[in-house]
């Protein structure tokens, strides 16, 4: 009973670390907010730049997984090329190796969990503040209490279990296996990570099992298993893009690669490379009788090596990419295409593609009218139904795209947001119902003409043409305005001046219309029956100007929000 409570004690130990972990990366990277995201878009100009880039979020969020997911992302949204992925996806290896410096300083020789419940006191206050804010740098204080108290735990059950005693015996058959023995370390570490689905756990395990002095567990089989750990972890932003667009399968591919390729090279050098380190640390940095710190310089210097040897290859990689995964000939399904249905990489850095795919879903709105046009002027019967089922069908998009990014907004809307983004969401929500209301409204125009086909012989007069491609024209250019407003780069003010003259004179020409209508009918120039198609065709178009004129709105509160 005792034993199994041990084993209870030590997993949850590791789940309160991997908590801490991520209460702290969510913590920093809603303080961040928008900023971060910037930040990763931005300053990608050039592949060192890339790098540094991959380096300083990575230690910044502590977490490699959490930066390859969002470079995943931002491939898949369009806002960073694959070269500019490659490069930060290196200087996230190295990034994540701060971790490892930091347990190693402090982890195993000072009793941070007593330091953890005053660090709490100091984030109790600010975890309950309404500043948005303070609420974030609380939940940083609050991670970063649990992931140390998780690790204290964690060393505290191991020597429950005599966990150091169980490795040993487990090591006495491979450890005269030689080199079979350091690869089979790499793909236990590999195995171990995947599972885990979290390096920085598995590396401070191996910190933990190497500080207690196994016989049979030195410095290579250590370091054999941190190898394992950099090709385990490449697995998160694998099935981050498995749904995703071919250009973010490529990045996460590239990860792998890059991975993969980094320790298939150390290996062949393997122990020179470890014997370096050991002298590096004992001789330029000057530390004796701290095995971690060779540990953490192995993870260090095997990550900057790979990325100095490769650096100068990313074209080749991108290459090497593109032939395993080249585009497809075929057309793709107009479904959604920046939000993948795999992981959701971190709530506050989501909204993005959201955003993104409603612009791609107020694209569509505005192309169906174009086809409604088509169908207006369409001679024959074959002609006109062929546009017809066309604007059918992109009606059933758009009611599918309603329900798929609402769906991701609120899978979103369930991570830690702070109450701006939770605001954000909502305009968002509005948005997309209002789009939804144009696609309804185009396809109503496409059945209006339909049913006129059906049961009107007459075709509409030389005026009534006229004014309907005149109200067409106007419901055009508002929704080119809408459009532009949805897709333009997040930082750009919004001018509704716009949109509001484009719907007056939608207005005016609605009630022009329906006077002369009226006045038509009365006068006997054509039927009632004409009449009221022509009417409802004109009063449909009006219904699209207001329904833009919601979605700018949204937008305008979208945008004041993140200002």
């Amino acid at each position: 009973m005792e034993t199994f409570l041990n084993i209870l004690s030590l997993l949850g130990s590791l789940g309160l670390f991997l908590f801490g972990m991520k209460i702290m990366s969510e913590g920093l990277q809603k303080f961040a907010g928008d900023r971060l995201r910037s930040i990763l878009a931005a300053m990608t100009k050039n592949r060192v730049m890339g790098v540094l880039t991959g380096i300083s979020v990575t230690a910044l969020i502590q977490s490699s997984s959490a930066t390859t997911v969002m470079v995943v992302s931002f491939v898949n949204a369009g806002l960073m090329s694959l070269v500019q992925a490659i490069g930060v996806i290196m200087g996230a290896n190295v990034g994540t190796t701060v971790t490892a410096w930091i347990i190693s300083a402090v982890g195993f020789k000072v009793n941070i969990a007593a330091l953890a419940l005053p660090m709490l006191a100091i984030g109790i206050p600010l975890i309950f503040s309404k500043d948005s804010k303070r609420k974030s740098v609380g939940e940083f204080v609050f991670g970063f209490s649990f992931l140390f108290m998780g690790l204290s735990y964690l060393q505290q059950s191991a020597t429950d279990l005599d966990i150091g005693s169980m490795v040993a015996v487990m090591l006495a058959g491979v450890a005269d296996g030689g080199f079979l023995t350091v690869i089979l370390f790499v793909i236990v570490g590999a195995l171990v990570t995947m599972l885990v689905q979290a390096s920085a756990a598995t590396m401070a395990i191996t910190l933990m099992l190497f500080d207690m002095h196994i016989p049979g567990f030195g410095l290579e089989q250590a370091a054999a298993l941190a190898m394992g750990q950099n090709i385990g972890t490449t697995i998160t932003a694998f099935i981050a893009s498995l749904t995703a667009n071919t250009q973010a399968r490529r990045a996460a591919l590239a990860h792998m690669f890059f991975n993969v390729f980094g320790v298939v090279v150390v290996l062949v050098i393997f122990y020179p490379f470890c014997n370096a380190v050991s002298w590096f640390v004992e001789n330029v940095m000057m530390v004796h009788n701290n095995d971690l710190f060779k540990l953490s310089a192995f993870h260090t210097a095997f990550n900057v090596f790979n990325t100095l040897l490769l650096i100068g290859f990313v074209r080749q990689i991108e290459m090497a990419v593109c032939r395993v995964l080249p585009d497809k000939q075929t057309q793709e399904e107009p479904g959604l295409r920046f939000i993948s249905g795999g992981l959701l990489s971190t709530a506050e850095l989501s909204i993005f593609q959201a955003r993104n795919e409603i612009g791609v879903m107020a694209e569509r709105c505005h192309r169906m009218l174009s086809m409604v046009k088509s169908a207006l002027n369409a001679d024959k019967d074959s002609d006109f139904e062929q546009h017809f089922k066309r604007v059918e069908h992109y009606e059933q998009i758009t009611d599918n795209m309603e329900n798929e990014i609402a769906d991701y907004l609120r899978k979103v809307s369930e991570g830690r947001l702070s109450s701006e983004s939770k605001n954000h969401i909502s305009k968002m929500l509005r948005e997309v119902d209002e789009l939804e209301s144009i696609g309804d409204s185009m396809f109503h125009l496409a059945r209006t003409l339909s049913r006129k086909r059906k049961h009107e012989p007459a075709p509409f007069t030389e005026s009534q043409l006229k004014d309907m491609s005149l109200m067409m024209e106007f419901t055009d250019k508002s929704l080119s305005i809408m459009c532009g407003i949805l897709t333009a780069d997040e930082s750009a003010s919004i001018n509704l001046s716009p949109t509001y003259d484009m719907e007056k004179k939608i207005n005016e020409l609605r009630s022009d219309c329906r006077n002369s209508n009226l006045e038509a009918v009365n006068s006997g120039a054509y039927s009632y029956r004409l009449g009221t198609f022509y009417n409802d065709f004109i009063a449909e178009c009006e219904k699209i100007g207001d329904y833009v004129i919601n979605v700018v709105q949204a937008e305008r509160d979208v945008v004041s929000l993140r200002k």
